[in-house]
């Protein structure tokens, strides 16, 4: 089977996992058409070769264009905003949000489904939505439906779970396979104030997936990235012995640690999972 294993060392994000994809010869072209397909608005893509200590890798992000001044002062002025802006998935508390569009599950899946994105991959990224927002809820003690992203954050979310998803599709990846996770170490700003990592949405996303703290310090893997992780990986432990890749990918992340911030894929043949 064809298959893609992570190897992160360096954790995981959205953007890093698409990176890894494009570096293993996605088309940006063809993932950019099918994401303005979404009718999603106020965001332009990054997508470029960077090096990270030495390693050739892809850098892909999504720069939010309409709100992202007013959202960074309002919600999250922490650096933590550029590095993931995925990463915030936040209850609607009324009152003063009351100016900003927020999507639920329920627009959300509106959005996926008027798509022209195939069944397969429709189904898929709900999938992921539906962990993500589950953490969500349960760490907030709420109901799923009362979990609401911003409007800035759930376009960044939308599309770097879709593109995701999407690109696995395109280079026919059949499974996938998954290192340990290294999340990082020390504390993270977030909406909620200041928090440990891995952050308690994060945290509650790896459970039942091996995961370590290093003396690295940041937040390596974000919630997007471990509820990628968690929906689509069939196997998570060390890489297998009788894997055989045939191609290496690197997809980079915006932080400059003392190791290089890259998830690292190989892509092969193997044995079903």
């Amino acid at each position: 089977m064809k298959t893609l294993y992570l190897d992160c060392f360096s954790g995981i994000s959205g953007n890093m996992f698409i990176g890894m994809l494009l570096h293993a010869g996605v088309s940006f072209e063809e993932m950019r058409s099918m994401m303005e397909g979404l009718h999603l608005d106020g965001y332009s893509l990054i997508c470029k070769t960077v090096s990270k200590l030495g390693i050739q890798a892809v850098y892909y992000n999504v720069l939010l264009t309409n709100e992202q001044t007013h959202e960074e002062t309002e919600h999250d002025a922490h650096e933590h905003h550029h590095h993931h802006k995925n990463n915030h998935l936040v209850i609607d508390a009324g009152g003063h949000h009351h100016h900003h569009a927020h999507r639920g599950l329920a627009e959300i899946t509106k959005i996926i489904q008027d798509s022209a994105l195939t069944d397969t991959i429709k189904e898929k990224s709900l999938a992921v939505f539906a962990v993500l927002a589950a953490a969500e809820a349960k760490v907030h003690g709420v109901p799923v439906e009362e979990i609401h992203f911003h409007e800035v954050g759930a376009v960044d979310c939308i599309l770097d779970i879709v593109g995701t998803v999407w690109a696995l599709d395109y280079l026919g990846i059949e499974q996938i396979g998954v290192s340990p996770l290294h999340v990082g170490s020390g504390f993270v700003q977030c909406a909620h104030g200041i928090m440990p990592i891995p952050a308690p949405a994060s945290a509650e996303l790896l459970t039942g997936i091996p995961y370590y703290s290093t003396d690295v310090c940041g937040e390596l893997v974000t919630p997007t990235g471990a509820a990628l992780v968690k929906t689509l990986a069939a196997y998570i432990g060390p890489r297998p012995k009788s894997f055989v890749h045939s191609c290496i990918a690197y997809g980079a992340g915006t932080k400059n640690l003392s190791i290089p911030n890259v998830v690292r894929g190989f892509i092969g043949q193997a044995e079903k999972f």
